[in-house]
């Protein structure tokens, strides 16, 4: 008995299944649902995975802004506009001059 389904109730069952769907049917639907099975495993454990933790604790203190955001928060606080500036001129320029301003204080 598996559960609480005996052998008749089994065979009615399947026999069921063959009338409704068919014989090739039946096993294109069952490698259907473990291909399903398969990815719904493969997505849960990339979800409840741990990730790296340095990378956990610098994405928590960039407050969910990317480092792109954050470079150009930078910029603007420094006194440069980054419209239309390719990203690694711009670090170097923001990097230079807040290394100005740290000598001048």
């Amino acid at each position: 008995m598996v559960g609480g389904l005996g052998p008749l109730e089994l065979s009615i069952l399947l026999l069921l299944f063959f009338v409704l769907f068919g014989a090739q049917r039946l096993p294109e639907l069952a490698n259907a649902l473990g291909r399903s099975k398969g990815e719904f495993h493969k997505g849960l454990n990339e979800a409840t995975a741990l990730g790296d933790p340095a990378r956990t604790i610098a994405d928590l203190e960039a407050g969910g802004r990317t480092p792109d955001q954050v470079l150009m928060d930078r910029a603007k606080a420094v006194g440069i506009a980054p419209d239309g500036m390719p990203i690694e001129e711009l670090e170097k320029k923001v990097a230079a001059l807040e290394a100005l301003n740290e000598e001048g204080e």
